[in-house]
């Protein structure tokens, strides 16, 4: 059984496929919609709509506020690559890795595969140590593999 959060994201990402990879939304107005509390609505966008998922979002506050959702189009292999890169940075912890796999799945760069034995490679139980040094050697690992991509 999928919970809220997930059917709120299948609807808002059933929304942008029509809409041509933008929409614009009114938090409250959602939220009545799933009877749910609005932070629910802001929980589900950032987490599941960000930079490294292939999102924008900007919003206004207030009684005409509004929050718009872009989906990013990146133009090539190598400017997805360029980006994955960019959002690991120096250290990345396992949830970013996550979004940068999913990233990489969607823009058909990873096999599913690929991607579960990259993240099974760096997850907690691997790199058992502590935390600044785990996701050091996170970053470090995935950097190379999505190195390696640029020739493939």
């Amino acid at each position: 059984m999928k919970n809220i959060t997930d059917i709120i994201e299948q609807y808002l990402k059933a929304i942008l496929e029509k809409d041509d990879g933008a929409i614009e939304i009114k938090r409250n107005e959602v939220a009545e919609r799933f009877q749910c509390v609005p932070s629910q609505i802001n929980y589900v966008i950032n987490t599941r709509f960000t930079m490294e998922r292939g999102y924008a979002v900007e919003s206004k506050r207030g009684g005409g506020g509004y929050i718009r959702i872009y989906q990013i189009q990146l133009h090539s292999k190598k400017d997805v690559l360029d980006h994955a890169l960019q959002m690991l940075g120096q250290s990345a912890s396992y949830g970013v890795v996550e979004d940068v796999m999913y990233m990489l799945l969607k823009e058909e760069i990873v096999t599913e595969r690929e991607a579960r034995m990259l993240l099974a490679g760096v997850s907690r139980a691997v790199l058992d140590s502590t935390l600044p040094e785990a996701d050091y050697w996170r970053a470090k690992i995935v950097h190379s593999m999505i190195e390696t991509l640029y020739y493939r």
